[in-house]
């Protein structure tokens, strides 16, 4: 049985994976769980890593309704940023407060 201790470790960690699923629903459009997808693209984090490595293919994954209302750049760092949420380690996924101020930064608009 795990201590209270090892249970608060762990929780913020799970809590980031977590968000890292909600950060690719929201680039795809898609939910995490979908039985009425084809084989093989049930699991949205499953189908979705081989793509979200890679800045070429991400676009594979990106929800087509959002049309050109994002910028490429900044939707290759929000995969980024899913894809280190989603690491297998909890050890090497950033903490919340690491996973805000990369999301707050690509909030802001660049100075030209």
């Amino acid at each position: 049985m795990c201590s209270a201790e090892a249970l608060i470790y762990r929780r913020p960690k799970s809590d980031v994976y977590s968000y890292g699923v909600v950060l690719l629903e929201l680039l795809s459009g898609q939910r995490a769980l979908d039985k009425n997808r084809p084989p093989g693209q049930h699991n949205l984090v499953e189908w979705a890593r081989p793509y979200i490595t890679n800045k070429r293919r991400v676009i594979h994954v990106l929800d087509s309704r959002l049309g050109s209302q994002y910028s490429l750049p900044a939707a290759q760092k929000v995969a980024t940023l899913a894809l280190q949420c989603l690491s297998m380690d909890a050890r090497c996924r950033p903490g919340m407060d690491q996973v805000v101020t990369a999301l707050e930064q690509l909030q802001r608009p660049r100075a030209h």
